[in-house]
């Protein structure tokens, strides 16, 4: 690669901003953007640019060890909760505040920024006391999907550089760069809701074409039943935890990675493990949840495709045909307005089997 922003597909502004603020970086960052759009990749890239000599050219020994997460001046930092706890924020001000043991910067990579402004012990404070206050050869690179209004003093002591989602055809483009054959990446970019990592997760599994067959199956699998609402529901439980089994592989390939890099220079072992395992536990967290909304839609689709049939029925001739299809009409538009109230659910931290069970039933009464 010609250098390390060359893997940022489809972000060309974002990727022209780092480009520019690696030769003459300030002192904190906020890349923003949704989930999957390449923010995790492209922090990493510019990190390792401001620790190149010539900005990022890739294949130097700065570049190479950012990239292999075995810099020991770049400091990942992860939250264990639900939001930034003010102690978790003061020991990234202490690490912060050390000089660089190379060359470049002291880089300081706080992941999810979620901060809280209000209770007992915000921890907004704690950060922007931080970034208003930096060492000269700390910079700050933070990252969120979204930042509320609440957070708008810390936004202003940033730059923010604004990541988008991926269409299909770059996420397509990138999965058959990454090897896959063009009718996986194909369906692969279409199942991932512009979702660069879960693209790449499900690339690799062998049975998304089943699945997405098992959720468009259900309107016609329904009959009524509570034990029939229930069996369905099971497997479909099943199939999302089959999902999960290449996003664990890749976990398990990405530490055995770090730890041969780790040990290749020097290291007895990764510093990091807890961190990092914390990390993955929330990525299949997040994938799982993914994946159920990502059946609800297809189940969606399927309705939607159930309702528009009927309505073009309702166009010939027929009372007893006339009848059936009106009642799939009404049928298919509930089933619609049960799958909104559902997905607005999945917010709510929510059992997903219990979910799962209870939307089967539901709809199986329509």
């Amino acid at each position: 690669m010609s250098d390390v922003f060359d893997s940022l597909v489809g972000q060309d502004r974002a990727v022209a901003a780092l480009r520019q603020h690696a030769r003459s970086p300030v002192h904190a960052y906020l890349f923003s953007g949704p989930v999957g759009s390449n923010v995790a990749d492209a922090v990493v890239a510019f990190a390792a640019a401001l620790q190149c000599p010539a900005k990022g050219c890739g294949h130097c020994e700065a570049c190479r060890k950012v990239l292999n997460h075995v810099d020991p001046d770049v400091h990942v930092a992860e939250r264990s909760g639900v939001a930034w706890r003010v102690d978790d924020l003061r020991e990234i001000d202490r690490v912060s505040r050390r000089r660089p043991l190379g060359l470049g910067y002291q880089v300081m990579i706080i992941n999810d920024v979620d901060l809280t402004v209000s209770g007992a012990a915000p921890s907004a404070p704690a950060l922007l006391k931080s970034l208003e206050e930096p060492p000269s050869r700390t910079i700050f690179l933070l990252t969120a999907d979204d930042v509320p209004e609440a957070l708008d003093t810390i936004v202003s002591r940033c730059v923010e550089i604004r990541f988008q989602a991926m269409s299909e055809a770059q996420l397509e483009e990138v999965l058959r760069r990454d090897g896959a054959a063009p009718d996986v990446a194909a369906t692969a970019a279409r199942s991932a809701g512009g979702n660069l990592a879960r693209a790449r997760v499900l690339m690799r599994d062998p049975g998304l074409g089943a699945r997405l067959d098992a959720w468009r199956s259900v309107p016609e699998r329904l009959r009524g039943t509570a034990s029939e609402a229930a069996r369905i529901a099971g497997d479909l439980s099943g199939a999302i935890d089959a999902a999960m089994a290449p996003l664990e592989a890749m976990h398990a390939e990405d530490l055995a990675r770090r730890t041969r890099e780790a040990k290749d220079v020097g290291l007895r072992s990764v510093g990091n493990r807890k961190e990092i395992e914390a990390q993955f536990k929330r990525e299949e967290r997040r994938f799982r949840l993914e994946e159920l909304r990502f059946g609800l839609s297809v189940l969606t689709s399927a309705y939607r495709d159930r309702m528009v049939a009927a309505l073009v029925e309702l166009e010939n001739p027929g009372e007893s045909a006339d009848a059936r299809a009106a009642y799939r009409v009404s049928s298919s538009m509930a089933a619609l307005d049960l799958l909104v109230e559902t997905n607005g659910r999945l917010s709510t931290n929510i059992d997903e089997d219990l979910l799962l069970a209870d939307v089967m039933l539901s709809l199986s009464r329509l």
